[in-house]
């Protein structure tokens, strides 16, 4: 059986505002439910461990998708998602490819997490897929910061800057996302319309622009992942 890690945010503060942030749940729930019923094992892990932060805009009735009303019903998932492992504690070995959803957390802490980087160029190095969605792919900060010039030359998407703007909180995070990706040499690809799901795969990385991408994301993985077994 395939095993997949995926990494969740520990941090649930934003800048300049009395607003909470942490993983958006539907993306955590969409690739959940893809790996499982791939017939994966999942495994969720954390900075810190334990119940990672929900963001409390992805709990709005309007954002909710359907993998998120069959988490509220899934006692195993919610156990799960209840007792994350603390990510130092974990070895790629045991894995065959990881997954890092969003929500703005992941550019506080996972964006200078030395297990988290170190992680990452492990899969990578082993011939193990990683993707990331939305500001997941701020993990990929600590990667350059481990291998600098790792993201020269990367063709990915994150969550927009333009989309940043629309949902007015660009100033209350301590960078842009896609401008900082960039700024390190990457090319970062997103949608012709905000907020429409949009996938890049470069090699064994594979990355997401927001929320609608993270099934689609989940997907592609599983698809590498079936690529590599043949």
């Amino acid at each position: 059986m395939k095993k997949i890690l995926m990494v969740l945010t520990s941090h649930s503060e934003m800048e300049n505002t009395d607003h909470k942030t942490g993983v958006w749940l539907g993306e955590f729930t969409d690739p959940y439910y893809e790996f499982i019923d791939a017939g994966y094992e999942v495994t969720l892990a954390s900075p810190k461990g334990g119940r990672p932060p929900v963001d409390p805009m992805s709990e709005l009735t309007e954002n909710l998708t359907g993998s998120n009303r069959r988490y509220q019903d899934d006692e195993v998932a919610k156990a799960a998602f209840s007792h994350t492992t603390v990510l130092n504690q974990i070895h790629s070995a045991n894995y065959d490819a990881v997954f890092y959803p969003g929500g703005h957390g992941p550019i506080w802490d996972l964006a200078v997490d030395n297990n988290s980087g170190i992680l990452i160029l492990d899969f990578l190095d082993s011939g193990k897929p990683v993707a990331a969605v939305c500001h997941g792919p701020a993990a990929l900060l600590n990667v350059e910061h481990q291998r600098p010039g790792f993201l020269k030359d990367k063709t990915i998407s994150s969550f927009s800057d333009t989309e940043e703007t629309m949902v007015g909180r660009s100033g209350h995070v301590p960078y842009l996302l896609q401008s900082k990706l960039e700024s390190l040499g990457a090319t970062v690809k997103t949608a012709l319309v905000p907020f429409l799901s949009h996938v890049e795969t470069d090699g064994l990385l594979i990355t997401g622009q927001n929320p609608l991408s993270a099934g689609p994301a989940a997907k592609a993985l599983i698809e590498l992942l079936e690529q590599i077994t043949v």
